[in-house]
């Protein structure tokens, strides 16, 4: 099976791009597995799938595959880059467009610098909408919020996490760190992903505050691993630092593959995300076939 495709890249978090528009390519797991394969396939972080309008008033479908080949909910960097990819391709009319991804709607809006500002919804801070178990654990409150102790593993010794638990349609637990160059990402992430009190597995931030305007961020993505930026883990931490008291509403996030900048005015406002979505080349592939 031979298919076209897109390689393009927000903060360094990349992704293949296909265009469903025309028709469906019912892809399996393992040929999602095989094109976000950086030896064997293209290689990326998320493929994500261009799909005409489910509903009036929509503008397109995005469905997103992890690495591992699992759909997921929501990718924020890869929003930005679906956003591109439609108005480059002349297939938008606007250059702010209504979305249907797996978790609600988004509205992506191509700025006149080239950047793309995303409207990520409201934050989601209810357990069982996370989904997160908390049967039997309490609260730490902290700031103006509270944190959550989480132990990765069962042994005496085992590290104990506080953790923000919160969904920006899919589940992220953050964590504040002093310096992130040195925070035990490869250690602690797959520890914090498949803990059981994550029924869906969960996004695990590392974040270290800068000032109130300025973060510092890497994010151990479910099915992914650590990536170069992650887009929803940029909010989830905002959003997390603004509730703990810690930062403006308006903040710059550093990560390993670029700036991304995030506000939320509180409460039930969205989350509004800007960044860079870019190009990086086009090409075809033989998709083993199943």
């Amino acid at each position: 099976m031979r298919i076209q495709f897109t390689k393009m890249q927000g903060a360094g978090n990349d992704f293949v791009v296909l265009d469903e528009t025309r028709r469906r390519l019912g892809l399996s797991t393992a040929q999602y597995r095989q094109l976000a394969d950086r030896h064997f396939g293209v290689g990326a972080d998320q493929v994500l799938s261009v799909r005409p309008s489910p509903a009036p008033g929509i503008d397109f479908e995005y469905v997103i595959h992890n690495a591992d080949g699992g759909e997921v909910e929501q990718c924020g960097n890869g929003a930005r880059c679906f956003a591109r990819y439609v108005a480059d391709r002349g297939l938008a009319r606007s250059p702010t467009i209504r979305v249907q991804t797996l978790s609600g709607i988004i509205e992506p809006r191509i700025n006149p610098d080239g950047r793309v500002t995303v409207d990520m919804g409201a934050p989601v801070f209810d357990a069982a909408q996370i989904p997160f178990v908390i049967a039997g654990l309490s609260p730490h409150r902290d700031g103006g919020w509270e944190k959550w102790h989480l132990a990765l593993g069962t042994y005496a010794d085992s590290p104990i996490v506080p953790l923000s638990v919160l969904s920006m349609g899919n589940p992220h637990a953050v964590q504040e760190v002093m310096d992130v160059d040195r925070a035990p990402v490869g250690t602690q992430g797959p520890l914090i992903e498949h803990h059981a009190r994550f029924p869906k597995r969960v996004n695990a931030g590392f974040m270290q505050v800068v000032g109130r305007s300025a973060i510092r961020l890497r994010v151990w993505e479910r099915g992914a691993g650590e990536t170069l930026a992650c887009g929803t883990g940029a909010c989830a931490a905002v959003v997390a630092g603004i509730r703990l008291g810690r930062l403006d509403a308006r903040v710059d996030v550093q990560t390993r593959g670029g700036l991304l900048t995030i506000e939320w005015a509180g409460g039930n406002a969205p989350v509004m995300m800007t960044g860079p979505a870019v190009t990086v080349f086009e090409g075809e592939i033989e998709l083993e076939d199943e």
